[in-house]
């Protein structure tokens, strides 16, 4: 019996599980637009082998480790380094093993779906892992690795990648991206800029950070004005590598519009360590405002990825850092929280601002009226905690009614597991056609309409919303 059933995720009733199947073989093969996600660019500049099986499916991935660390097994264990650069387990069969005997925790996850995918298409193996076979997938895997087919560059070309953009902080010396530019490679790889730590006062280090940021480009950054122009530089030299959007992950999606001589007094007491949590907020709002007038003189997409508590557990940030599994999703408001942003800038026509969400809640509330009214503004798929099947359906459900199609952008993966990335997108295509598939046979779309938006969703609206 396959590992994976060729109908999954249609739907069960026959003539909508027949018209998914129809729309998906015309969209199965289309290449893959990765506008946003965090890959190492360093990947496919030096293109070499991964280490193991579980340095390229166990170590690095959120989604795995925090499920096996919700059941108590220590993230020591799994080789998770420790910011300290303690011991932790280096032995990646140990660490295999104990994912193995674990497997189970991921019965009707999207990580199984993604990692059955990743077994299944990318190293041919057909059984269910489990402890009893941990040791031949680990060598199977382990021995496909050493193959030239299984570099990242090959695998790139492999999974039918047009481009994927990495993202990087604006302190960032993009010397991975200059390597692969000048490798003679073929294989679209471009970042993003992603400013957080030099906007966020709350963010450690941030006034060393801004320090830095003036140093790169010769303008004074503890200047108000100066600090701008060192944003306008640095977006520039991203630009220069491809970029054609920044990110910015703010807890709230707070915008504020402040007069030149409010914003620099604001800035001024950043610096000075003196800004209360709201008014750390402010500025990270005003900086959204910024950044959205900036992206009206150079053409970059501004992506808002708000909503989330992050590093919610102080003693896993102090003792691993940052993004290991315990960013949590909270409430949040746009309505009011974008007004600012959207009177300065949201009937711009050249304008593109992409907002996500973890807070479903405002889908149908608040963000598909608002991009279903404003020009600059687009929603961004369903993300991270919620691209999942029954996230990706609910989004639609909830945001087609008021915000329709195009007003979305499609589906990005926002992965650092690299061989997840068409399991993801395989499973956003095949939730979509189901979608369409109800509204055809619900009388409510042509089925030659539906087959245009199928093509639409996976990779026409991507590719027009992030100028790819």
């Amino acid at each position: 019996m396959p590992l994976l059933n060729a109908d999954r995720l249609f739907p069960v009733d026959g003539p909508s599980r027949a018209t998914a199947r129809d729309l998906y073989e015309t969209i199965r093969g289309l290449p893959i637009l990765s506008p946003h996600g965090h890959t190492d660019p360093r990947w496919f500049a030096e293109d070499a082998a991964f280490p193991d099986p579980a340095q390229l499916f166990v170590t690095p991935d959120h989604y795995v480790f925090r499920m096996l660390f919700s059941q108590g097994v220590p993230l020591e264990r799994l080789g998770v380094p420790r910011v300290d650069g303690g011991p932790v387990e280096s032995d990646g069969r140990a660490i295999w093993r104990l994912f193995a005997q674990n497997y189970h925790l991921f019965r009707g996850t999207p990580s199984r779906l993604w990692l059955d995918h990743a077994f299944s298409t990318v190293f041919g193996l057909e059984e269910r892992l489990s402890a009893g076979n941990a040791d031949a997938f680990y060598d199977h895997i382990a021995a496909c690795l050493k193959l030239p087919e299984y570099r990242p560059r090959a695998l790139f070309k492999r999974f039918g990648i047009e481009v994927i953009a990495t993202t990087e902080g604006a302190l960032d010396d993009l010397r991975w991206h200059r390597m692969v530019r000048e490798s003679g490679w073929d294989g679209r790889v471009v970042t993003a800029y992603r400013p957080d730590s030099v906007v966020d006062p709350e963010f450690e280090g941030f006034v060393q950070n801004v320090e830095k940021l003036g140093e790169l480009t010769g303008e004074n950054a503890t200047d108000w004005q100066g600090y701008l122009n060192a944003h306008k530089i640095r977006r520039d030299y991203f630009r220069g590598f491809g970029a054609t959007s920044s990110d910015h992950g703010h807890a709230t999606a707070r915008t504020e519009n402040l007069t030149s001589a409010d914003a620099a007094a604001l800035f001024a007491k950043a610096l000075r360590g003196q800004c209360s949590a709201d008014e750390a907020d402010a500025f990270r709002g005003q900086m959204l405002t910024e950044m959205a007038k900036m992206s009206v003189e150079d053409g970059m997409v501004l992506q808002i990825h708000p909503g989330s508590y992050r590093n919610h557990s102080a003693g896993v940030m102090a003792k691993f850092g940052r993004d290991k599994g315990f960013d949590i999703p909270t409430r949040t408001d746009y309505v009011r929280a974008l007004k600012p942003l959207l009177d300065a800038v949201g009937m711009e026509p050249g304008l593109t601002v992409i907002a996500f969400t973890l807070d479903e809640s405002a889908y149908a509330r608040e963000l598909a009226p608002l991009a279903g009214a404003y020009p600059a503004l687009r929603l961004g798929p369903a993300w991270w905690f919620h691209d999942s099947p029954e996230g990706m359906w609910r989004y639609r459900q909830m945001t087609t009614e008021t915000a329709g199609f195009y007003n979305t952008v499609g589906f990005n993966d926002d992965t650092r597991a690299f061989l997840s990335i068409p399991a993801r997108h395989d499973v956003a295509r095949r939730v979509d056609c189901a979608f369409l598939a109800t509204l055809v046979e619900g009388g409510r779309l042509d089925k030659e309409e539906a087959f245009e938006v199928a093509r639409d969703l996976a990779y026409g609206l991507a590719k027009q919303a992030y100028r790819l």
